[in-house]
């Protein structure tokens, strides 16, 4: 019993570890994946001597860790791979609105955790069908770079008269700007100079969870 109570200590101590590199507190944590923080706390703090392994999966899978480390075994590595990778945290927000996504609190939904080598500042959750050719499928994850400039037939977020941003191919031409959708039900959406059309930034990656 004493080798299962040491494998269940270094689990507790691993899982606080894990969450004060993330700069989250428990209460956000816990949340994060669906657990009870009271419930949370008592993983964290070793009074409950085992994690269930639907959450240890779920923590591993969301921060890249190796699950036999997160369940305390020895002589395991704590990443995937060999090299370690050095993680950051995106602001995952459900919509974008008044020009300032990063700091939108109201919309903001989620965490993604992503490689320092992605040059992301914030993903978007995907809402309808108009970019379906470009494989954008509602529900979808994008990852957008902050830029307010953006290249012709590039996929973009862009604020529209301050509302809720919208995904689509940017065009720019004889003071005209276009917004092509990738769903052929779509039609453009034509924008002149009184208008009021910001970009918020371009899109670089995205994401389907179950494709």
């Amino acid at each position: 019993m004493r080798n299962i109570d040491e494998t269940m200590a270094r689990a507790a101590m691993r899982l606080k570890e894990l969450r004060e590199a993330t700069g989250i507190n428990q209460k956000e944590f816990a949340r994060m994946f669906g657990v009870d923080k009271t419930t949370y706390n008592r993983y964290e703090s070793g009074d409950i001597k085992s994690m269930p392994g639907d959450l240890i999966e779920s923590i591993s899978k969301k921060l890249d860790i190796n699950p036999a480390w997160l369940a305390g075994f020895e002589n395991v590595d704590k990443y995937m791979i060999h090299e370690r990778v050095n993680v950051r945290r995106l602001p995952v927000l459900g919509k974008i609105a008044a020009g300032i996504p990063i700091l939108a609190q109201e919309d903001l939904i989620d965490y993604e955790y992503v490689s320092e080598s992605i040059r992301a500042d914030f993903c978007l959750k995907v809402q309808g069908d108009s970019m379906i050719g470009a494989r954008i499928f509602d529900g979808d994850l994008v990852y957008i770079r902050q830029q307010r400039e953006v290249e012709n037939g590039e996929i973009a977020a862009v604020l529209i008269d301050g509302q809720d941003a919208t995904l689509k191919r940017f065009f720019r031409a004889e003071g005209k700007i276009t917004l092509r959708s990738e769903n052929p039900n779509n039609p453009d959406q034509i924008y002149t100079k009184k208008d009021n059309v910001t970009i918020l930034g371009k899109v670089i990656l995205f994401k389907s969870e179950v494709r």
